[in-house]
């Protein structure tokens, strides 16, 4: 009898022990990886989506453009004549005139873009204009007294050009070559203006990444998911591009009515319209889950769907203008390399630092941002936000998004405390890539830009942030819960709200610990009563 109660209270000690820490723990890993495996086969609904199927016409039978061009303004002038509206509506465009409506707190409204910006890259266009513009679409913005009223300034070519062999030079306001010149390692040659214009249609991904791709003076440099790989990629890098899956152009996305292309420059515009998004194809209830549906309020697709970026090619990720200036013993440029390839220190730019397969930071977004103001004043003792991205928890317009977050460091005026946006292009006695003289650059930016240098300079911290949208993976790459529901979530950093398995509330614990003992309680006296009737 005495063995029999003693082995009574072994199997008890047992069957606590189970209830108590084996089967919660196996039922909430369950529960954790039956979710995980639902989010990671999870389909997509895809509808409202459709290709433009209209007949372009053959330009190659127009009696117009079976002619010699000698300037690409002779081109432009062709085109108009038969796109006789088409002219007006183009430098209505931000690709024309680079700026968007910006609304001020106050709620002036102001012109704001790539014009007259602040960036940490190469910071700005204004004294450096010949040098930035190479991506405009038009011909001769070499200075302030840029024409863009002139029609015939408008660039056709690079956008509707399908042969592949136009190129605008680097350094040459948005113009081709006229000869044949060299820019790096690579050479340009002067187009064919009458095989091109007899080949002109629909712009294609090589189109749009002649500049696109190239942003920041180099391949996947800015945005770290826009690259030239892809214009010929797989699914693996992005499963909307890829030519063995759903083979996409940008603007089957990328929507255009009277040349204004749907797709807001997140890190500029400051509302939320003329957006391009997830759900305009695939709903706002994309998954057959309704628990993976429930997220879609406040989590972007993108958030899942891109784990990381710059899965090919490097992207840079932090450039440091302080330490610009250093010379070989000989007087020329020192320039150093990675493993990779990629410039790792360059004279006339100062220190770079490059990633590869990057997992994205992350912050909430309601479409709006703020950015900073040339002459806005700033406090040095922590990093400038060049511009802000808007949204938090409690708004309902809110998501969290994926980011790319480039820091640098960059010229400033210790005095007035405002960002210096010096001149750096060019070949007079003051552009510092031609004296490496920061005080001469920052005089005669500033006062391109009609603002005061107090004839001081100092270095500063700053961000910016770029939303990560491109470089789509399969549905079985996605993230799966454990990625943000644990201690080490992907969303560690961001604050103001409640995530279940990131964060502990003690009240929370406290009772769920008290009711959990309550319930074993319980079961053990209800065990102990059975055993003792017995």
């Amino acid at each position: 009898m005495q063995q029999l109660k003693k082995k009574n209270k072994e199997l008890l000690k047992l069957f606590v022990l189970f209830v108590a820490i084996i089967l919660p723990w196996g039922i909430g890993l369950l529960i954790v990886r039956s979710t995980s495996n639902r989010a990671v086969v999870e389909t997509m609904t895809q509808v409202n989506f459709s290709r433009d199927t209209t007949f372009k016409a053959d330009h190659g039978r127009f009696e117009i453009l079976q002619q010699t061009f000698n300037t690409p303004q002779e081109v432009t002038a062709a085109c108009l004549s038969c796109h006789n509206l088409t002219a007006q509506d183009v430098m209505k465009s931000s690709h024309w005139t680079w700026t968007r409506d910006y609304i001020l707190e106050d709620g002036d409204t102001i012109k704001l873009g790539k014009t007259n910006i602040i960036n940490n890259f190469c910071i700005g266009i204004s004294s450096n204009e010949s040098r930035c513009t190479s991506c405009h679409i038009g011909y001769g913005w070499k200075d302030d007294n840029f024409d863009f009223t002139n029609s015939l300034n408008i660039d056709c070519i690079i956008c509707h050009d399908r042969t592949g062999t136009y190129q605008k030079f680097p350094s040459g306001a948005g113009y081709p070559v006229t000869e044949e010149k060299n820019f790096g390692n690579k050479s340009f040659l002067p187009p064919d203006y009458s095989i091109i214009a007899q080949n002109v249609g629909s712009p294609e991904r090589e189109n749009c990444g002649a500049c696109h791709f190239l942003g920041g003076g180099g391949n996947n440099v800015k945005h770290g998911d826009i690259a030239t790989e892809l214009a010929q990629i797989t699914r693996e890098v992005d499963v909307h591009m890829a030519v063995d899956g759903a083979n996409m152009n940008c603007t089957d996305c990328h929507k255009t009515n009277k040349h204004n292309i749907t797709g807001n420059l997140y890190s500029i515009a400051s509302t939320n319209h003329n957006r391009v998004t997830c759900d305009q194809c695939h709903t706002t209830q994309p998954h057959r889950n309704k628990t993976l549906n429930k997220h879609v309020s406040k989590v972007a697709c993108q958030t899942c769907h891109i784990p990381e970026f710059a899965k090919e090619s490097s992207t840079k990720m932090y450039w440091d203008w302080s330490t610009a200036g250093e010379l070989n013993s000989d007087g020329t440029a020192k320039v150093k390399y990675d493993s990779l390839g990629n410039i790792t220190y360059l004279s006339k730019k100062g220190s770079f630092r490059w990633e590869n397969n990057v997992a994205p930071e992350y912050t909430w977004f309601n479409g709006e941002a703020r950015h900073y103001l040339m002459g806005d004043r700033l406090d040095s003792t922590s990093p400038v936000q060049l511009n802000t991205l808007l949204g938090d928890y409690k708004d309902k317009n809110s998501r969290i998004i994926p980011v790319k977050v480039h820091r640098g460091k960059q010229i400033f005026d210790p005095e007035y405390n405002t960002m210096i946006l010096p001149h750096l292009f060019g070949n007079d006695s003051t552009a510092y890539w031609k004296t490496y003289d920061w005080d001469l650059a920052a005089e005669t930016g500033m006062e391109s830009v009609n603002l005061p240098y107090s004839g001081k300079y100092s270095f500063v911290s700053t961000e910016m942030y770029w939303p990560i949208n491109h470089m789509v993976a399969p549905a079985e790459e996605s993230l799966d819960c454990e990625a943000c529901h644990t201690k080490e979530s992907r969303l560690a950093d961001l604050a103001g709200f409640y995530l279940p398995g990131r964060d502990s509330n003690r009240f929370l614990d406290l009772t769920g610990f008290a009711l959990i003992i309550l319930a074993f309680s319980g079961v053990i006296i209800h065990t102990l009563l059975r055993a003792t009737k017995k």
